[in-house]
């Protein structure tokens, strides 16, 4: 999953962007609203990480043009205002969810992977598939009941290929929702990471269709 996080804090955001890739997620880390609305433009996030107090450009005035434009990735607000009005208006504006500073990483993963399951329309924690089961918040892969050790890419990939089962994503969209700005992968990296997923999950899991993309059927 990839993430856009946009907070002026140089602390607080490196904490986050480390925080949050070790859990798994792809990050790009913005510092400013004017690039964060210039970023949701031009390119796609699975999920943003807002703060509101940001120069340039608010957050709030990020989050309503992303809304306007039509934008519906879960958003998230983080900021040091805690007034009842402030969270209000976020939320009236678009937010899916808001903390107040200082913040819990832990809380904030569960509560991303807690947005992710809603947007998605799932209640269930785990994604299933047969006798497969991915488990986002311990990030652990079982096949019949056995686990299956896996590279966080390729957790990753697996990830979005279940949550979007039964649709073909694009090799962009895949490279997109598992690489971040700093990654610079090979131009046969995606393939590699399909290769060996198919090799420890089965051949038949994941189809290719060619000159279109990848699925998992449903």
């Amino acid at each position: 999953m990839r993430i856009l996080l946009v907070e002026d804090d140089p602390q607080l955001g490196d904490g986050l962007t480390i925080g949050l890739r070790q859990a798994g997620f792809a990050v790009d880390w913005l510092k400013d609203g004017n690039s964060a609305d210039q970023a949701l433009q031009s390119e796609t996030f699975d999920f943003v990480v807002l703060d509101l107090g940001l120069p340039r450009l608010s957050g709030m005035e990020v989050l309503s043009r992303a809304r306007r434009r039509g934008q519906n990735m879960p958003i998230l607000i983080l900021t040091a205002r805690d007034a009842t009005g402030e969270k209000v208006a976020g939320l009236d504006a678009g937010a899916d969810d808001y903390l107040v500073k200082p913040i819990d990483l832990d809380e904030l993963t569960a509560r991303i992977r807690a947005l992710t399951r809603r947007s998605a329309g799932r209640a269930e924690p785990l994604l299933i598939h047969g006798d497969l089961a991915l488990d986002p918040a311990a990030h652990t892969v079982t096949q019949a009941g056995l686990l299956v050790e896996l590279s966080s890419r390729e957790f990753s990939l697996l990830q979005q290929l279940l949550e979007n089962a039964g649709r073909v994503l694009t090799r962009t969209q895949l490279e997109q929702s598992i690489y971040g700005w700093r990654d610079e992968p090979d131009s046969n990296a995606l393939e590699v990471h399909i290769h060996h997923l198919r090799k420890k999950l089965g051949s038949e899991l994941i189809r290719t269709l060619r000159g279109v993309g990848y699925t998992i059927a449903k």
